[in-house]
């Protein structure tokens, strides 16, 4: 089964959402993982199941990262917010590494993710 990681940043989470209820029917096929806010957020707002890790900030990142590191994800979708700084910016910069070091897709736009999802 396809392993996804689905992060957003607070303004992106409304645009996670709709994107997420677009693709539901294929992602319902998927084991799907997110940090903390995010996770509860999905599993709230659409009919998938999200195994929630800790919030972003709390160490969440580092744990998906983790998971890309045992090579556990086939995938991550993180919806970044390019306008807005972040407290916990280190720990994004070392997952977007991670992603890059284990040739892990990664699609950090709605364009991008679309094609992740369609290649999935």
């Amino acid at each position: 089964m396809t392993r996804l990681a689905l992060i957003a940043h607070d303004e992106k989470k409304p645009d996670l959402i709709k994107f997420v209820r677009r693709h539901e029917e294929r992602l319902a096929e998927c084991d799907l993982i997110g940090t903390g806010t995010t996770g509860k957020r999905l599993n709230e707002e659409t009919g998938l199941t999200v195994e929630r890790m800790a919030s972003g900030p709390l160490g969440g990142d580092m744990m998906i990262g983790a998971e890309i590191a045992k090579e556990a994800l086939d995938g991550v979708i993180f919806l970044r917010d390019p306008l807005r700084a972040q407290p916990h910016e280190p720990d994004i910069t070392a997952l977007l590494r991670i992603c890059d070091v284990h040739d892990t897709p990664l699609a950090t736009n709605l364009a991008s993710a679309s094609c992740l999802i369609e290649g999935v």
